[in-house]
C-alpha cells in the first residue's frame, strides 16, 4: 500500500537530490536513484553492514537477513516510493526510507508481513537468544505498544543508513531531507526517527535538522527518540 508520492527523477532515471552533483565530482561514482524491486537484498545487506551503530553486525547476529527484514525490506515493500538509493559501482551502497503512517505501516506489518516471518525467526527450544536478535525478535513477534502519544503529530518516520563508501559527502543529510520533503508533501504533519546515544555524529546531525526530542530520555538513555513537524514548513526547512 504506497501513499503515492513520487520522486523527482532525471532523463537518466536519477534522483535529483541537492548536491548529488558535488558527490560525483568526489571520484566516488556515487548515484542517486530511485529504489527498485531488484534492490530488496541490498537493502537487506546495507542494513546488517550499519546495523551496530553504523558498523557491520554480521557477526552478532544468528539470522543475517532479520535485521533487513525489520528496518529495512517492509518499508521497500509497503512504501517503494519513499525509498531512494544511493549506488556505485553497481551496487547499493546505502539508502533513505520512509513511512507516511506509523500505525498504519504496523497494521500492515501485523497481518501480512509478520506472519510468514515468525516460523524463520523462532530460536529453538532452550535456544539462548543474542542481544543483538533479541529486541528484533520481540518487533516480530509483539504488537507494538500502543501507547504513544507522539504519533499523533508526528505519524511518519524514515531511517537513513549509508555504507562507509558513501559517508562523509553529504548524502546522509541530502537523502533525509529529500524523503521528508515527499512526507510533507503527503500530507504528514510530522516525522521521528530512533537513534543510538552512541551514535553521536548522527545525534548531532539530526538536531542540526530540525529534530528535537520527543520524550524525556534522561541522561542515562540508550537512544532518542526525535521529531519534526513538518506542517508549518511550507516556507522551507528549519536551520539551526
Amino acid at each position: 500500500m504506497g501513499v503515492g508520492v513520487g520522486v523527482d527523477v532525471d532523463v537518466d532515471g536519477e534522483v535529483q537530490v541537492d548536491g548529488d552533483d558535488a558527490a560525483r565530482r568526489h571520484g566516488e561514482d556515487l548515484r542517486v536513484r530511485p529504489y527498485a524491486p531488484d534492490d530488496l537484498d541490498a537493502l537487506r545487506e546495507v542494513c546488517l553492514r550499519t546495523a551496530d551503530v553504523g558498523a557491520d553486525a554480521t557477526g552478532l547476529t544468528r539470522w543475517p537477513d532479520l535485521v533487513g527484514d525489520v528496518y529495512a525490506a517492509p518499508y521497500a515493500v509497503h512504501d517503494p516510493e519513499l525509498v531512494t538509493v544511493v549506488e556505485r559501482a553497481g551496487r547499493v551502497a546505502g539508502y533513505v526510507i520512509g513511512c507516511r503512517d506509523t500505525l498504519a505501516f504496523e497494521a500492515w506489518c501485523a497481518g501480512t508481513w509478520w506472519p510468514p516471518l515468525r516460523a524463520r525467526y523462532r530460536p529453538a527450544p532452550g535456544e539462548a537468544v543474542r542481544p543483538f536478535d533479541a529486541p528484533l525478535l520481540h518487533l516480530v513477534h509483539t504488537a507494538p505498544d500502543p501507547a504513544r502519544p507522539h504519533l499523533t503529530t508526528h505519524p511518519a518516520h524514515l531511517h537513513v543508513d549509508l555504507l562507509p563508501v558513501a559517508q562523509g559527502r553529504g548524502l546522509g543529510r541530502r537523502l533525509l531531507e529529500h524523503v521528508v520533503r515527499q512526507l510533507r508533501d503527503a500530507g504528514a504533519p510530522g516525522v521521528h526517527l530512533g537513534v543510538s546515544a552512541a551514535n553521536t555524529r548522527a545525534v548531532a546531525v539530526y538536531r542540526r535538522l530540525g529534530f528535537d526530542p520527543l520524550v524525556d530520555s534522561g541522561p542515562a538513555a540508550t537512544g532518542y527518540l526525535l521529531g519534526r513537524s513538518l506542517s508549518a514548513e511550507a516556507a522551507g526547512p528549519p536551520t539551526r
